[in-house]
């Protein structure tokens, strides 16, 4: 009898570990949530926290209603790598407040974020575990010292309770991996979840946690927000800490990857957000700038809006299209100024941001996979693609505009390969003129924000990464490579109704105008077998705009419900 590859050997220790997590728990945790756990789970961060000082609230009550709903959450979609209720159970609960009533100075002073849930991402660096990034050589690496938001969460009273799931190599569509298997949606589970932090976006949107912590290169934050109907921001670099996040392609910073939190709730977002702010991330953080909260109110302010309605590479199915018009619709209701806008080439843009991150041919990311080991199919392809010859792509770029006149996907053939020195500091060049032109053309239209579909389909079925592309991800990486900060919020859901495709739609004439990168991803678009999927819309502000950012977040959201159409989610 053969022995397992040390892939299969390791990819069996680690489920195995986990688990044992999960079954050395006490039986409570097994079962379903009280009325008592519910009414735990219905607190508001600021309320979890504001009971938790004062005592009524314990810690061992808290970890049990979120544990049991992140186990609950493993059973139901596979969202965890590693299960650390036991550990939570042993942070300190906050003193109690005096006899008198009255609060100490030490007291006033407790830990802004105690007795808050906050799960962390695989790729999250937590002294005494691996981090993984889905890759089976990583396992049994167990990490010697916390990243800086893990020794940040951990002063400001945090309760980290669980890992969640990432694809190997934490870039692709889909969250899956030999090591850990596939993360579904908690809406559908022929559905994925969605990028290298869905398996924060099943646990947050199964009411598992009140905070993920993720990160996002190209949407990895967002996508999953706009795929489970939860909320998140991509910060800009820097702003958020994020030293000891084991990134995709270490050492890149030409498109930095952006340490930012996820929530199920907008104003836990935002509270938590500010919170984190209080603690001075740039004390924990070399690479933090040191930039403190700033509150923005926006209220009673007529904004100007400009609305991005397509990429030019796919267009937003009629699914996504209906949650853009609704947002229009209802800002518009407000007195609110909204208008179309054309921006730089997205096309262009990403061709800089795609040769910038896989200058090195890829080695960064596909140096750590094992010879057994699977990719996601995405990434399967970009690295068949790296790996031909340059005369070959260039042969098959010509042939492409010969046959279909498919430009964008010419022109990515043909430029996707490994980078010299003096090349890669020549695309740095071209990034700065492309960020130049956004900057030149957001002054001259005078936005206050900017709107796009985060991605142009719904949830998109496990399986189909490979039809759908990389390239999907433009209306989010976009933002990536501009570093402008972006937030998601969840609008609607998918009406088998009114979100269907006509039943002669590749007869049309905006199919025939479709590139193949267009005709792929619509080829798994299906408003009957998606309905009920959430769908969101992204809010964006330039840099550094957080704070900006999530008040349009909440502009919208107001005007949605004073239209009658407050986004209710799925109680699981």
């Amino acid at each position: 009898m053969f022995s397992p590859s040390p892939h299969r050997r390791d990819c069996a220790i680690k489920q195995q570990q986990r688990q044992n997590q999960i079954d050395t728990l006490p039986p409570s945790y097994h079962e379903t949530c009280t009325e008592d756990d519910k009414k735990v789970l219905d607190l508001s961060l600021s309320e979890l926290v504001a009971q938790h000082h004062a005592g009524t609230l314990s810690t061992p009550t808290i970890v049990q209603a979120y544990g049991k709903k992140a186990i609950a959450s493993q059973k139901a979609t596979n969202c965890l790598t590693t299960i650390m209720i036991k550990e939570a159970l042993s942070v300190k609960p906050p003193s109690s407040p005096t006899s008198s009533g009255h609060t100490t100075l030490d007291q006033q002073k407790q830990p802004p974020l105690s007795g808050v849930p906050v799960s962390l991402k695989d790729c999250v660096d937590i002294e005494g575990y691996d981090t993984t990034n889905g890759f089976s050589s990583k396992v049994n690496h167990p990490l010697a010292a916390s990243s800086s938001i893990v020794r940040l969460l951990r002063d400001a009273g945090a309760i980290m309770h669980v890992k969640t799931t990432t694809p190997t190599g934490i870039l692709g569509l889909e969250t899956s991996s030999d090591l850990y298997g596939r993360t579904s949606n908690p809406y559908n589970d022929k559905y994925v979840s969605g990028a290298s932090t869905g398996g924060g976006g099943a646990l947050l949107a199964s009411r598992g946690s009140v905070i993920e912590i993720g990160t996002d290169i190209g949407g990895s934050v967002r996508m999953p927000a706009h795929f489970c109907g939860v909320y998140g921001m991509k910060a800009s670099f820097g702003r958020f800490p994020g030293w000891g996040t084991l990134p995709p392609m270490p050492g890149l910073e030409a498109v930095q990857i952006s340490c930012s939190p996820m929530s199920r709730r907008l104003d836990d977002l935002e509270e938590f957000w500010k919170r984190v702010m209080d603690m001075h991330p740039w004390d924990y953080d070399h690479t933090c700038v040191p930039l403190p909260w700033r509150s923005v109110d926006l209220h009673g302010k007529k904004l100007r809006w400009g609305i991005i309605w397509e990429d030019g590479i796919i267009p937003p199915s009629p699914a996504c299209r209906r949650a853009l018009e609704w947002v229009s619709d209802a800002l518009l209701k407000q007195g609110h100024e909204v208008v179309d806008f054309t921006p730089p080439n997205i096309a262009d843009g990403l061709n800089i941001g795609f040769q910038l991150s896989f200058s090195d041919g890829g080695s960064g990311i596909f140096g750590p996979v094992r010879r057994d080991e699977k990719l996601d199919p995405v990434m399967l392809g970009i690295k068949s693609l790296l790996g031909l010859p340059l005369f070959v792509k260039r042969l098959l770029a010509q042939l492409t505009r010969r046959l279909t006149g498919d430009e964008i996907w010419a022109s990515m053939l043909e430029k996707l390969h490994p980078k010299s020195p003096s090349e890669e500091r020549a695309l740095v060049v071209a990034r700065e003129e492309y960020r130049a032109k956004w900057h030149d053309t957001w002054d001259a239209e005078g936005f206050d924000f900017l709107l796009t579909v985060p991605h142009a389909l719904p949830a998109i079925p496990a399986g189909s990464a490979e039809k759908v592309t990389l390239v999907s991800a433009g209306y989010m990486m976009i933002f990536n490579i501009l570093d402008y900060a972006a937030g998601v919020l969840p609008v609607s859901f998918v009406n088998r109704d009114s979100d269907a495709l006509p039943k002669d739609f590749v007869k049309s004439a905006d199919y025939k105008h479709m590139g193949a990168i267009g005709k792929g991803a619509y080829s798994v678009y299906d408003a009957n077998e998606m309905h009920g999927l959430p769908v969101g819309v992204q809010v964006v502000g330039r840099r550094f705009e957080e704070e900006k950012v999530l008040q349009g977040m909440k502009l919208i959201e107001e005007a949605l419900e004073e239209c009658g159409r407050k986004f209710i989610p799925k109680e699981f």
